[in-house]
């Protein structure tokens, strides 16, 4: 939407669900305007305003996660053998989606995307309406248990099997409480030999993380925690982690489209961790 179109209209002109406020700022629809999508509104646009103040370079920060996410699913499915992913928060449609990437490594891949955010359901529906063996469902990530009860997630998903479960740029948007309580959660719910693997802000005691931590807070978007190493350690309590570990996010298995010297390298980190079967 331009600045001068109505609130009730889209990007391209169509009229935006009665779910959808294109007055109030998104998450999703945020990430989206940063790494260079099309699925935004004039007030997110704003709202980012003090993202691009605080670090320039925010945008090849929301890439870095994305490209860091892309790698760990082809790993997870080429060499972990996972052939079943739950993605919560997976965001608006972008290219190379974790559903394409899982199933052009294993054509009999499951994926279920989980999402709050109205915008992402109707973006994702549309995408995957011929797709057997991917769906969406809408739920908040702190509903852990209703997550895993919902029937569309345990059309695709056998629980009692191996899985992963993707937490990646989800879990920086939860208070401290909330974002222990729901990893804790979360790793209950892995049966023996499934993976969670979580990506967020890193606060690796530089300045520009608490600067764009104040501009996630304050600037119109009221979430975004920069964690310190122990912080985001404790997501993965009783988990073995897979090499190279808990490790910055381009550090971590990085390929041939990984930014080898990135502005962005100490605000981001990664890791999976695996349930162990014994």
């Amino acid at each position: 939407m331009t600045d001068d179109q109505t609130a009730d209209q889209g990007i391209d002109g169509t009229v935006v669900s009665p779910e959808i406020d294109p007055n109030r700022p998104s998450i999703a629809r945020v990430y989206d305007y940063v790494i260079g999508g099309k699925q935004h509104f004039a007030i997110d646009r704003e709202v980012s305003k003090a993202l691009f103040a605080a670090v320039p370079e925010v945008g090849q920060l929301g890439r870095s996660g994305r490209t860091t996410l892309l790698r760990s699913v082809r790993w997870l499915v080429e060499e972990a053998g996972i052939d079943q992913i739950v993605d919560l928060g997976s965001g608006l449609p972008t290219a190379g989606n974790v559903h394409e990437i899982a199933l052009e490594s294993n054509p009999d891949a499951h994926v279920v995307y989980v999402d709050n955010d109205a915008i992402v359901l109707a973006h994702a529906r549309a995408l995957l309406a011929d797709h057997e063996h991917v769906t969406v469902i809408q739920a908040d990530i702190n509903d852990v248990d209703g997550i895993f009860a919902n029937p569309e997630l345990l059309r695709l998903i056998d629980l009692d099997r191996p899985f992963a479960i993707i937490a990646s740029s989800i879990i920086h948007h939860l208070e401290d409480g909330p974002a222990l309580a729901t990893t804790a959660a979360l790793r209950a719910k892995l049966s023996p030999g499934s993976y969670l693997m979580s990506a967020n802000f890193l606060d690796d005691d530089e300045p520009r993380a608490k600067e764009l931590e104040r501009a996630f807070l304050e600037g119109g978007l009221g979430t975004g925690r920069f964690r310190t190493w122990a912080e985001l350690a404790e997501f993965f309590e009783g988990l073995e982690m897979v090499e190279p570990g808990l490790v910055y996010a381009n550090d971590w298995r990085p390929d041939a489209k990984t930014p080898s010297n990135s502005p962005v390298q100490t605000l981001y980190a990664t890791g999976i961790g695996l349930k162990p079967t014994v």
